[in-house]
């Protein structure tokens, strides 16, 4: 049945099916050869069934016959548009590489921006997934164009807007460089794929160019260079668990700042909380398994890595009775100092929780900023002081388990005493200043080389702090709140979850000061 409109209504299809076909089946097969998915595939990979609703579709370079007739388009290099994950929409834009590897010279860069400001305007997570140099310049359009510019980032403004209004996650689908990396770091959460993707601000040729350095794209920016790098939140072995990681991190957060984090039915932890009576040993210097009391404190399978670059410092997402909350630890067997790096995995947890109102749970085994010479090249008190300041700065409920050691500025400092936030020991809790096996040589050196048994006398004087550093000393005197047998601790942070989440909802709306990637 012809329509008035049925030629122009033909052609809406005739021009969908030209963006179907990206950059062609030679591209494709390259791509599938490469190891990665197209565009297309990795959305439908991603999103709930049949959700997607795609912005833009037509927009492309086309070929003309003499008549003017359109014989064919080459879509934009950008695909965006909105969808479900898990039921709750999203905002999605994902790089083609098959045409033109993501180069700003086959984009219409008004469609990255919109992808942004739908984004916004709508209030939904917005999810990136980059690849290539994400929509930035190359030498040859130079030539092209006939004049160089002075660049401004396309859409930054609202780039920025956006990492203090919806979650926003960014994964390393292949090689990104430039302002692709760029996108990658504006995030609150990024992915890179081991083997597969890589980062870097400039690519080998650039890089051997400016500084005689001679590397391949995995030497520059693969896993082995981000596993530790800061710049990267997680690295995950394929593609299949990399919009997997992008799913489970977007459940945990509000869709906006204007709503609070989703709470879903409470799942049994995997472990009984019976073994954490023994989790901890006697002897102070040696370690424990952190995953033995995550296992057994939070919801079954609820724990989430976040800033995986945290060595010691572990910062994780988890559940508590179904309600969101942010977790900082200590795994003691990559250490138990706060080092630069995991410092700054700190901070970028807290201030991710004060953006989206998560409470934070400290299981607290800190024995304060990492010493030494290279610390100090690193800029160790510095780095400490901001995680410091971000903990104070944060307005979010916290509570803390004391696990074991709390010492100096980085113990102090892992959450803010200087305010009301519900705190709870284990009789394995070890405090003060500094600890005393560090601290006696300085303390006592006048007596000890006075002293003619000097083996003897610091014998003696271990003894004698021993008994003073009781836990139970300092809860008669009321510095720690309650003393708690391990075993409880799920039950009363279960109890402190419910509490907090009803404080949550009068903290809505953007935070007192933007988040900063």
């Amino acid at each position: 049945m012809s329509h008035v409109w049925s030629d122009e209504i033909d052609e809406i299809s005739r021009r969908q099916r030209f963006a179907e076909l990206l950059g062609g089946e030679d591209k494709i097969r390259r791509q599938h050869e490469n190891g990665r998915s197209t565009v297309r595939e990795r959305i439908v990979e991603l999103l709930d069934d049949g959700s997607f609703e795609e912005v833009g579709a037509l927009a492309g370079f086309a070929t003309r016959a003499d008549d003017g007739t359109t014989v064919s388009v080459m879509p934009a290099n950008f695909v965006f548009g909105l969808g479900e994950i898990d039921g709750r929409r999203v905002a999605l834009g994902a790089d083609d590489f098959t045409i033109r590897g993501g180069a700003a010279d086959a984009s219409i860069m008004a469609k990255q921006v919109d992808s942004e400001r739908m984004a916004g305007a709508l209030r939904t997570p917005l999810v990136r997934l980059v690849e290539g140099t994400g929509g930035g310049g190359s030498v040859r359009m130079i030539e092209d164009a006939g004049y160089t510019y002075v660049p401004a980032n396309p859409g930054w403004d609202t780039l920025v807007e956006n990492l203090s209004l919806v979650p926003v996650v960014a994964a390393c689908m292949g090689p990104v460089a430039g302002l692709g990396a760029g996108r990658v770091a504006m995030s609150h959460f990024s992915v890179l794929i081991e083997g597969i993707s890589q980062m870097f601000v400039a690519g080998p040729p650039v890089v051997k160019h400016a500084t005689g350095e001679t590397l391949d794209k995995e030497q520059l920016g693969g896993a082995e260079v981000h596993r530790r790098s800061g710049a990267i939140d997680r690295i995950v072995p394929d593609e299949k668990a990399a919009l997997q990681t992008v799913r489970d991190f977007l459940s945990y957060l509000p869709s906006s700042v204007h709503d609070v984090p989703p709470v879903i039915d409470a799942i049994e932890p995997a472990t009984s909380s019976e073994g954490l009576a023994d989790v901890v040993p006697r002897n102070r210097r040696q370690p424990y398994r952190l995953r033995t009391i995550l296992d057994a404190v939070f919801d079954g399978g609820s724990n989430f890595e976040y800033a995986g670059y945290g060595a010691s410092v572990y910062t994780g997402l988890a559940r508590l009775d179904g309600h969101p909350v942010g977790v900082i630890a200590t795994d003691p067997y990559k250490g138990a100092t706060m080092t630069p790096n995991g410092a700054d995995a700190m901070t970028r947890l807290i201030d991710l929780c004060e953006t989206f109102h998560l409470p934070i749970v400290s299981l607290t085994d800190q024995s304060g900023m990492q010493i030494g010479l290279q610390a100090e090249k690193s800029a160790s008190i510095r780095r400490g002081a901001r995680a410091v300041v971000a903990a104070y700065q944060a307005r979010v409920p916290m509570a803390e388990i004391i696990v074991r050691r709390v010492f100096g500025v980085g113990g102090a400092g892992q959450i803010n005493r200087h305010r009301f936030n519900r705190q709870w020991a284990w009789p394995s809790g070890d405090w003060g200043s500094l600890p005393v096996e560090g601290g006696v040589e300085a303390a006592y050196r006048a007596d000890l080389d006075a002293s003619d048994d000097r083996e003897a006398l610091m014998q003696d004087i271990h003894q004698r702090l021993e008994v003073s550093r009781s836990p139970f000393r300092t809860a008669e005197r009321y510095g720690v709140q309650d003393l708690i047998d391990p075993r409880q601790s799920r039950a009363l942070l279960t109890r402190w979850v419910r509490d907090a989440y009803r404080v949550v909802p009068e903290q809505v709306g953007p935070p007192s000061f933007g988040t900063r990637p």
